[in-house]
């Protein structure tokens, strides 16, 4: 089980699609975690792996668990 909050556009924009399809905002939620949670996974493994750098040379940190 999962909850979560959206900014109000994107929970509109959510519903509008949701009701124009006829499926449901979870259908494409889910939709949308399945389709990008490997590219997330592989840029946090990568990150931890070995730092990234901004242009300015500032150091971008892995998300933590």
């Amino acid at each position: 089980m999962l909850a979560i909050r959206l900014p109000e556009a994107i929970e509109k924009r959510l519903d509008a699609l949701a009701k124009a399809t006829g499926r449901t905002k979870t259908y494409y939620a889910r939709e949308a975690i399945l389709e990008h949670l490997d590219d997330l996974e592989i840029f946090i493994l990568r990150s931890s792996a070995s730092p990234t750098y901004t242009q300015a040379g500032v150091p971008l940190f892995p998300l933590r668990k």
